[in-house]
């Protein structure tokens, strides 16, 4: 099997986002669900939506906990923000991203398995706590429509492949391969070199970022980069395969800018627009 292609602006080049229409409006620039949050952390429903409007989705709707409904409201204010089940909004939206911020247990269990069931054809991206809950769950996985994207670290992609971390760090193309053809999705393992694998065997290297993207919140941002540019109309892939080198490329300005490390996740989705404006022609 070959190597894993570079990822960088001159591959993206042919994996274009679809173009946006001068004239266009919100709706068409499509709908991100964003599934986050718990009473504990807020903020990372804050993260991953703010980061899904950075990355180009016309409108935003958050689905979190009561408690902090408000809050995150006040917070994000361009969101709608509703407490109670995400159910009711999927089928009028263009992705629907779950996992950040959210506790495990059997309701978000329950949530997963209606997720899955529901028939809809727009990407899902799942992480976090969410990944928790999937080794049971292969067989829906592989025959949801509309298609995948797994974004975990090296210790949630050894509870999906049921192994053990150190396999995952040894070597992550072949995890990553190993669960892009489980679950037939696009998969990721984050990492100082990050690897994301295509259900058909294409697989891809990040090398880019630095140290001081490993920082509390930076994987809620990740998450709504994919979640926003799948709202656009970008398959999994695709979303995925931007969603990183955006994250990447806002943490090595960073880097320059503020330092190795001490910069906030909520500084990267800030960098977005401007790299997006740089890269698509």
């Amino acid at each position: 099997m070959s190597g894993p292609v570079r990822l960088d602006a001159e591959l993206l080049k042919s994996l274009p986002l679809p173009r946006l229409a001068e004239d266009g409006d919100k709706e068409d620039r499509g709908r991100a669900l964003i599934v986050a949050g718990s009473r504990e952390l807020p903020g990372a429903a804050i993260l991953a939506g703010v980061a899904a409007l950075r990355a180009g989705a016309g409108k935003l709707q958050i689905v979190t906990e009561e408690s902090v409904a408000v809050a995150i409201g006040i917070a994000v204010p361009e969101a709608r923000v509703i407490a109670g089940s995400p159910l009711p909004h999927v089928p009028d939206a263009q992705s629907v991203t779950l996992g950040c911020g959210m506790e495990h247990g059997p309701a978000l269990d329950r949530l997963l398995a209606e997720l899955l069931d529901c028939e809809t054809g727009v990407p899902l991206v799942l992480d976090a706590a969410a990944l928790g809950c999937l080794a049971d769950r292969e067989a829906e996985v592989r025959g949801r429509r509309g298609g995948v994207a797994l974004l975990p670290h090296s210790r949630e992609m050894a509870r999906l492949l049921e192994c053990e971390a150190e396999e995952v760090e040894i070597d992550p193309l072949t995890a990553v391969r190993r669960a892009a053809k489980r679950y037939e999705a696009v998969a990721l393992v984050k990492g100082r070199w990050s690897f994301i694998a295509a259900p058909d065997g294409r697989a891809f290297c990040f090398e880019g970022g630095g140290v001081g993207l490993a920082t509390s919140g930076s994987g809620d941002v990740l998450a709504g980069l994919v979640g926003g540019l799948a709202a656009r109309g970008a398959d999994a892939l695709t979303a995925t395969l931007w969603g990183v080198w955006l994250h990447g490329e806002a943490g090595r300005i960073l880097t320059e800018r503020v330092g190795r490390v001490g910069f906030l996740a909520r500084e990267i989705a800030d960098l977005v627009p401007g790299l997006l404006k740089e890269t698509v022609t």
